[in-house]
């Protein structure tokens, strides 16, 4: 068996030593990661709000029709797809954009449209930067669509069925979890620095790393005393040395 490789397998436990040597470091590196990501949160990132307008597009069929009925809502369930590109498209975005040009943060706003698995209703989403802004330019969007949609698609029925309204809860940033990713980035940089230290850390522990690691032949140990041994030591050969005289003096005497 090579014996070199067995010595150089990390066990657990010296894990475990080495994180608590570093706790310090650790727990530091994640304090100032996590105060990072509070200020980025908290001071760079800017608040956005979120509005949406829910539209139904269906066709009226006559009565004699009647059997194609389910037909025609799998047509429109379908259809979606084509509306949520022409609500995104410049058709209808630049009309949208010049309509509420003065609004504040409108030139910033992001329109999206979400979907419901058999639904014929979509919602259109507007993330802006102010919560009236938002809400404003989902109403916009959908009623230019309403009226484009029309001449483009040869569609007449087309229903807003709820109007956006502002929302003063920001849906970004998310203070929460970016201060858990901050804790948790701290945590995996702090551990990943004290073992880089615990690596780079050439200091003699035993008489094994001068042998095993620097192939040096050990020619001995020398203990280490502490300082509080040390005094001890002084003052009893100090006292010792006092009695000595003493006892020398009295035979003397």
């Amino acid at each position: 068996m090579d014996q070199t490789g067995s010595n150089n397998v990390v066990t657990f436990s010296e894990i475990l030593l080495t994180l608590r040597k570093h706790i310090k470091l650790i727990l530091s590196t994640t304090v100032i990661i996590t105060a990072l990501a509070a200020v980025v949160t908290f001071f760079v990132m800017t608040p956005k709000y979120s509005a949406g307008t829910q539209i139904l597009v269906n066709r009226k069929l006559s009565s004699d029709m009647a059997a194609a009925q389910l037909q025609a809502t799998q047509a429109d369930i379908a259809m979606i797809s084509t509306y949520k590109d022409i609500i995104t498209s410049p058709v209808i975005q630049d009309t949208v954009k010049k309509e509420t040009k003065n609004l504040p943060g409108s030139a910033d706003s992001a329109v999206s449209v979400a979907t419901e698995t058999n639904s014929q209703v979509f919602t259109v989403n507007v993330k802006a930067t102010n919560p009236n802004t938002a809400a404003s330019v989902a109403n916009k969007t959908a009623s230019v669509f309403k009226k484009k949609i029309v001449k483009m698609m040869s569609i007449n029925n087309v229903t807003i069925v709820s109007k956006a309204v502002s929302n003063s809860t920001p849906v970004s940033p998310r203070i929460k979890l970016n201060l858990l990713a901050g804790i948790v980035l701290g945590l995996i940089l702090g551990m990943g620095l004290a073992f880089v230290s615990e690596f780079n850390d050439k200091t003699v522990k035993d008489e094994a790393f001068l042998t095993d690691n620097l192939n040096l032949t050990s020619l001995g140990i020398v203990n280490e005393i502490s300082q509080k041994d040390v005094d001890r030591q002084v003052r009893e050969q100090s006292n010792g040395t006092t009695s000595e005289r003493t006892n020398k003096m009295r035979r003397r005497v």
